[in-house]
């Protein structure tokens, strides 16, 4: 473990002289990466100068115990000994932490999008259900959310709707939300009261920058055309519709939610990159896991990780076995509490990983 540590120490002072380099700073590209890579591993290094530091104090501490010393100051320096092996096991344990390796996404912005899937208009219900529960979430975080393109239905639902949201570390809290998700409730359009089950989709991605896929023009292929549907007057009389087809991919996105054909275009090519930077790491990741499973679940986007059962106030992540009585509070956005245990799960999995 040591060796790994000090080797990430030295690549963080490698990086500190890269940083300083003048070419390095008038190359947008490689400033952006040897920065990233810096701030990736800042907290590492930071708690591996303390780990070393507090070693030291110890290594002095015990010396000085095995000096001739008087009862009294023999007493106190027993008990600064006591203290510091208690600091270093601390310390220890978080550098093994620090040293899961890192989801290289997890600081992004993310884009989500949620579809209702199997139960008609209860599963398009149950969409607006799990938007506002994301979105209560992220406002309660101060991040930001972005409607994209929606898909309403007239009773308040969405057969689909795409949103990013903007915040530091969005991805690394989202990225478990990819799935179908089930619930199980009296629908508002039903009469006898009888408890149905319904399902929505939800897929997460996190934004891609220019800086790490470069889509190249030739690759696009780009249709503008009327909008239809929901939209206000501009509807099928202003050509601002955008349809983007990323050619080697086959990735389509359809923009047509602003008036404007410019916006609809650079919203479009926002979802258009994180689809595309989202299937090449899918694929990468499937490869991955036919090696090593280390996921929470299996990653199959068609996956039921979770149902929501309201007669019951109940919710049950289906990928760790947790069952919590609080189905009241989670839609209301405090959902941290699942989270936090799909987070320690990953990283259990992970340190289970590097002892293999």
């Amino acid at each position: 473990m040591f060796d790994r540590l000090q080797a990430v120490e030295d690549r963080y002072d490698r990086l500190n002289e890269l940083l300083s380099d003048p070419e390095i700073v008038n190359d947008s590209k490689k400033l952006a990466k040897f920065s990233k890579e810096q701030s990736d591993i800042s907290e590492t290094v930071e708690v591996y100068r303390e780990y070393k530091e507090v070693k030291q104090q110890y290594q002095d501490a015990k010396e000085m115990f095995e000096d001739k010393l008087d009862p009294e100051m023999r007493e106190l320096v027993k008990e600064e000994v006591n203290e510091l092996e208690e600091q270093i096991t601390k310390l220890e344990d978080h550098l093994r932490l620090l040293l899961i390796p890192k989801d290289p996404n997890d600081s992004k912005n993310v884009i989500m999008e949620i579809r209702g899937a199997a139960g008609g208009d209860e599963a398009a219900l149950f969409a607006n259900t799990l938007f506002r529960m994301y979105s209560r979430y992220a406002e309660a975080q101060g991040w930001k959310i972005e409607v994209m393109n929606a898909n309403p239905t007239e009773l308040g639902g969405y057969k689909e709707i795409v949103f990013m949201i903007n915040g530091q570390g969005a991805y690394s809290k989202f990225k478990f939300e990819s799935g179908a998700h089930r619930v199980q409730r009296v629908p508002e359009t039903e009469s006898q009261g009888r408890v149905h089950t319904s399902t929505s989709t939800v897929v997460v991605m996190p934004e891609a920058e220019e800086v790490e896929l470069d889509i190249a023009d030739k690759d696009i292929r780009v249709d503008i055309y009327h909008a239809s549907g929901a939209g206000g007057q501009h509807v099928n009389k202003t050509a601002s519709a955008v349809r983007m087809t990323h050619i080697p991919t086959g990735v389509v996105v359809a923009m047509q939610d602003e008036r404007s054909q410019l916006k609809n275009r650079d919203k479009a090519m926002k979802v258009l990159r994180a689809r595309v930077y989202d299937k090449l790491q899918q694929e990468a990741q499937d490869e991955y896991n036919a090696e090593r499973k280390s996921a929470v679940g299996t990653g199959d986007r068609s996956e039921r990780i979770r149902t929501y059962n309201f007669p019951q106030n109940r919710v049950t992540d289906h990928r760790i076995g947790l069952t919590i009585q609080k189905l009241d509070q989670i839609i209301e956005g405090k959902i941290d509490e699942i989270f936090d245990a799909l987070i320690l799960e990953e990283q259990a999995n992970k340190l289970e990983s590097l002892n293999d």
